[in-house]
């Protein structure tokens, strides 16, 4: 089981301007880097899309135009969050919506790839846990995690490594294997 629930990893969360990774834009690339499961770093910057965040969005995040305007552009940032990953396993909650977001921007702007493997903690919550939604913010609840100020990169970072940490001790006792490690693309 230990070998397939790893202790070196980054956690990865964005924040975006909508659910399109063909038109809309990232504007949070954050991350956590775990060894030994032991948070040892972060990232986290905030990205100007060079448009308007409608009001859903800002109401969502607490991101506000006003922030993003003088942020870096994601051409600056994002070499930056590749090697923060490095050779990592991503781990994420509804993991992929990062991955492709950021897998498009790469290819887009850097004819580049991201090719890490990846872990779900949705998934992983499907497995284990009997709830009515699988939301991260619903699964953190059921761990009694602190979900103030959600819906930012950072903070849903930490609750994604405080759930991930979670699933992983009850998947350890039930000694099931239980998770569904992946290539990106």
């Amino acid at each position: 089981m230990k070998e397939l629930m790893p202790e070196n990893y980054t956690v990865i969360d964005i924040e975006t301007t909508g659910l399109d990774r063909q038109g809309d834009d990232i504007i949070e690339l954050s991350g956590l880097k775990v060894r030994n499961n032991n948070i040892v770093e972060e990232f986290s910057s905030l990205i100007n899309p060079d448009r308007n965040l409608d009001y859903y969005i800002s109401n969502l995040t607490g991101i506000t135009d006003a922030m993003l305007q003088d942020a870096p552009s994601i051409k600056e940032v994002l070499p930056e969050f590749v090697n923060f990953i490095s050779n990592d396993t991503i781990i994420g909650h509804n993991v992929n919506f990062d991955i492709k977001f950021v897998h498009n921007n790469l290819k887009k702007h850097f004819n580049s790839e991201l090719n890490n493997k990846s872990m779900d903690t949705m998934i992983l919550a499907k497995q284990v846990l009997k709830l009515q939604n699988y939301k991260l913010t619903t699964i953190a609840q059921n761990y009694n995690i602190d979900t103030k100020n959600n819906h930012r990169g950072l903070k849903d970072c930490y609750i994604t490594y405080e759930v991930y940490n979670n699933l992983k001790s009850e998947l350890q006792k039930d000694d099931e294997p239980g998770f569904m490690q992946q290539s990106l693309l």
